[in-house]
């Protein structure tokens, strides 16, 4: 049986919801491939390089920043599950001028996104809003600042269904960065110095999540279920209209990047970053 390393880089169903359809459903085991899944969230670039990341956009920022030569093999969606989550009396990104935003550092994929989103919606992270930088977690905490009043907003992840949080509380959700920018996001990346992206492991992987994503489409009570148990605070109808509006229509079906949107994302990101788009698209996303 082969074997592989395979480290996820963030938490929530966004990274995790494929790989762990395809080790449920036992499609590692069907390819002969023992795969190790890791918390690679802390995880400096050197130890996270020597295998498989799901994290695409931290792939792609390190290969920007640091030449970091990591290449993608299959794509699991082009729109990233953040929000805007916002106590009430705020409607709009435009209304974040002046107000408390928790955030994600502007050197994460996530952070760079984020800015992304606030200037199309005209406003400079940097002078428009105070932004309060903390690290990538399960937000417990911003839901809790919010609740005290601390601050007036928070950029979440997928640990829960923020429409969900947002009718329990009354609070708004200003708007899903999938609605605003595209990125080929979340799938299976290698560095080929030290994996090579045809050796059998590889290839199993890449098959075996993209029998998962065929799971997504063709049996919804099945992927609800799986969702559950990383939205463990909502009621499965929540979970279900998660799914139906932010899995379902925007999970690819085969684990192939849109090329158009994979180079304007790239010229994005590179422009957020202050760094040259120095990557082709077709040699990235592969």
């Amino acid at each position: 049986m082969h074997t592989i390393d395979l480290a996820y880089v963030g938490r929530g169903l966004h990274e995790e919801l494929v790989a762990h359809i395809a080790d449920q459903e036992g499609y590692y085991a069907d390819e002969g491939v023992q795969v190790a899944l890791h918390d690679g969230i802390a995880w400096d670039e050197e130890r996270l390089r020597r295998g498989a990341t799901i994290g695409l956009g931290r792939g792609l920022l390190s290969r920007l920043t640091d030449g970091v030569p990591w290449v993608t093999l299959t794509v699991n969606t082009h729109r990233p599950l953040f929000w805007f989550l916002a106590r009430s009396g705020l409607n709009s990104l435009s209304d974040l001028a002046g107000r408390r935003l928790a955030i994600h550092a502007p050197d994460t994929p996530p952070g760079c996104f984020a800015r992304i989103v606030l200037r199309r919606a005209g406003l400079d992270p940097d002078r428009d809003m105070h932004c309060i930088v903390r690290a990538p977690g399960d937000y417990r905490m911003d839901l809790r600042q919010l609740r005290e009043g601390s601050i007036d907003a928070a950029y979440v992840g997928s640990t829960m269904a923020p429409e969900a949080v947002a009718a329990e509380y009354g609070w708004q959700v200003l708007a899903w960065v999938g609605d605003h920018f595209q990125i080929p996001t979340v799938g299976v990346a290698v560095d080929p110095t030290y994996t090579d992206p045809d050796d059998p492991a590889v290839q199993g992987l890449v098959r075996a999540h993209r029998r998962a994503l065929q799971v997504i489409h063709e049996d919804p009570d099945t992927t609800v279920r799986y969702m559950h148990t990383f939205l463990g605070g909502q009621t499965t109808d929540e979970v279900r209209a998660h799914y139906e509006k932010f899995i379902a229509p925007y999970y690819t079906t085969d684990g192939k990047v849109d090329p158009a949107i994979a180079g304007s994302a790239i010229t994005a990101v590179a422009s957020e970053l202050g760094v040259p788009a120095g990557v082709d698209a077709a040699d990235f996303y592969r």
